[in-house]
């Protein structure tokens, strides 16, 4: 076989005036920086190729001039389909401004469509996108009136609306790993990510196009373990050998082994976060974390969620994940984003979204720029500046509970915690709550509609969807609601008489949130809610290991109700609940009494298929009933 390894300069001479390229990388990570200065210096010289379409999921660049923004020279793009472009603002100004087409597009969608088109399929067919900008009923992605095509269409299948993304050849892939031996087989031991370089060397050959890999290293052909080889030599053009400058692992680190999954981080070794705004907001928002469930942190203000998870020792009890393949361990931030330390696993970017589209989010805590009084949320376009949706829209719309972060003002604000107490010392000079978003990436009616919990969490306040739109939940101590919230927001939030939000979060000191999460006592488990005219019995987490635990439950149900005097409808969450085998028999005793003498009608859900079917077997389900996947579902069969 040839030798398939060449100069910079001769694989940037493999890509023709015209071409659809597309790139690998996420934020600094996986980046080609070589081949795209290959390509680019090559333009400057001759002015080829040019006329280029850019097809790329996440965002590459480091907001700088490395990354895709190397390709902004005019003449050298015309048109661009992307997920995120707030790391590329030289192109983002230029496609905002209409001087070369541009689509933003849901990063999962395009990472999809990079299989689909490998497939041979005509298009990528998802929910995702629907009700916000995407949508052709809206902007149909289009980010000026130069974007001219129809990319994306609105259709119904079976009676259900879904958006049609159409698929199209792609002539180069720009792509990278670690080695490569000199047959092109390419190994990817020190990335931080793998990414989908697989699926878009598959899509550029089966479209007829060429694949150029960029490495660190090449070694002698046929001395790479088959199994360590993520893109086969079969589907590869062209190998370039990269200098270190050239081939950082992140924007930020060089090289961090603790990146590439195969070695493990101390855990102690992280000084905690100082208490300041982000620390408070990101405290708050880990009261929501699902203990034994799997989480998207996103980038920005979220990211301080990891931390504070580890310094009140919940890491190990949450699976905390990242959109571009990271499961477990602790996200990364800034230029590092998207790397992570300590994983359980590094997946593909398109596997990921699979799992993300199809709902195995227990919980998303994503950034938030703008929101309004039907809850929408704005984080992709601003007036003149494109920060891009990336892949927020796929989280949000998919994560079975959300939570945005970010300060309630932006631009001069600063405020002091301590004491137990927040005090604002400067308002910010922008208001973030207005009337109408700008652009929506989160639709807010959507998720009313199908009765999502939404919470909105920054610094002095949290509010939270409700179907007649925001309502403000709790107030911080120290912080006059009508001054320093309700003055500030362009709309008035539902009625509602908000609590105060925990004092722990504004004393600096760990709050005890492992056990709380862990220990709720069974007095705040079984809770009757006279407004609803409903028995909410928690049993998340709980281990059910002897039969004194079965007599508690059944004493904590028998008090809570004696009060009321009457037969009441139940919602018990079974979420990761634990019967020990032996008991199976008692509890289902225990619960057919309760049912017989206290309960009108009652639905039960939890998360786990798995649980669902074993308490199906234990509860007799034929005569009890489903047992549901969320606590929406139900309680709307409770409502039917």
């Amino acid at each position: 076989m040839p030798n398939k390894v060449v100069s910079p300069r001769d694989a940037a001479a493999l890509v023709h005036r015209g071409d659809t390229v597309t790139t690998s990388g996420f934020v600094g990570a996986g980046v080609p920086d070589g081949l795209l200065k290959a390509l680019a210096d090559r333009f400057a010289e001759t002015g080829e190729p040019g006329g280029l379409t850019l097809l790329f999921a996440a965002g590459q660049g480091d907001g700088k001039g490395r990354g895709l923004d190397r390709l902004a020279a005019p003449g050298l793009v015309e048109r661009i389909i992307g997920g995120h472009w707030g790391l590329i603002p030289a192109l983002a100004a230029r496609a905002v401004a209409g001087e070369l087409a541009g689509w933003n597009f849901p990063q999962g969608v395009i990472s999809h469509l990079f299989r689909d088109i490998a497939a041979g399929k005509p298009g990528t067919l998802t929910h995702v996108g629907l009700e916000t900008f995407v949508d052709p009923r809206r902007e149909g992605g289009r980010i000026s009136a130069a974007a001219t095509d129809d990319l994306v269409e609105l259709v119904s299948i079976g009676g259900a609306e879904r958006l049609f993304y159409h698929a199209m050849p792609i002539h180069v892939a720009l792509l990278r790993g670690s080695t490569a031996d000199e047959r092109g087989n390419i190994t990817m031991e020190r990335e931080a990510l793998i990414l989908d370089n697989l699926a878009q060397a598959m899509a550029a050959r089966n479209s007829g196009g060429v694949v150029i890999v960029q490495v660190d290293q090449v070694v002698a052909g046929g001395s790479l373990c088959a199994r360590d080889v993520v893109i086969p030599g079969a589907l590869v053009d062209a190998v370039v050998e990269a200098p270190a400058e050239l081939h950082p692992q992140t924007y930020a680190s060089q090289y961090n082994r603790y990146f590439t999954g195969r070695y493990r981080a101390p855990e102690d070794g992280a000084a905690p976060l100082p208490l300041d705004i982000r620390k408070v907001i990101a405290r708050r928002c880990a009261f929501e974390l699902p203990v034994g469930g799997v989480v998207n942190l996103g980038i920005g203000m979220p990211e301080g969620v990891a931390a504070v998870a580890a310094e009140e020792g919940l890491l190990a009890h949450v699976t905390l994940t990242a959109e571009p393949g990271v499961i477990g361990g602790q996200p990364a931030s800034g230029l590092d984003f998207g790397a992570a330390t300590n994983t359980e696993a590094i997946i593909a970017q398109n596997q990921q979204f699979d799992f993300y589209d199809g709902g195995g989010l227990d919980m998303a805590c994503l950034g938030m720029a703008e929101a309004d009084r039907q809850g929408n949320v704005n984080v992709s376009r601003f007036g003149t500046r494109l920060a891009g949706a990336g892949g927020f829209i796929n989280i949000s719309q998919n994560a079975r509970k959300l939570v945005f972060a970010g300060s309630f003002t932006a631009g001069g604000l600063a405020v002091e915690a301590g004491g137990g107490a927040l005090r604002i010392a400067q308002e910010g000079r922008a208001r973030k709550f207005i009337e109408a978003v700008q652009q929506v990436t989160f639709s807010g009616l959507r998720a009313a509609r199908m009765q999502r919990p939404v919470l909105f969490v920054t610094e002095r306040c949290v509010l939270e969807l409700t179907p007649a739109g925001l309502r403000l939940a709790e107030v911080a101590p120290g912080v006059d609601p009508a001054r320093d919230v309700l003055a500030l927001m362009g709309f008035a939030p539902c009625e509602g008489e908000p609590r105060p939000m925990d004092a722990r979060i504004f004393t600096d000191a760990p709050m005890g949130l492992r056990g709380d999460l862990l220990e709720i006592p069974l007095s705040r488990r079984v809770q009757f809610d006279a407004g609803r005219d409903l028995l909410f019995i928690n049993l998340s987490r709980m281990a059910i290991r002897d039969r004194a635990a079965i007599a508690a439950v059944r004493a904590a149900v028998e008090a809570a109700l004696a009060p009321v005097g009457r037969r009441v409808d139940v919602v018990v969450n079974y979420d990761l609940t634990r019967i020990d085998e032996t008991l199976r028999h008692d509890w289902a005793e225990m619960v057919g009494d309760l049912e017989r003498r206290l309960y009108g009608r009652v639905t039960r859900y939890s998360g786990s298929a798995f649980l669902r079917r074993q308490l199906g077997e234990t509860l007799e389900a034929g005569r009890r009933g489903t047992i549901f996947d969320s606590e929406a579902a139900a309680r709307a069969a409770l409502r039917g």
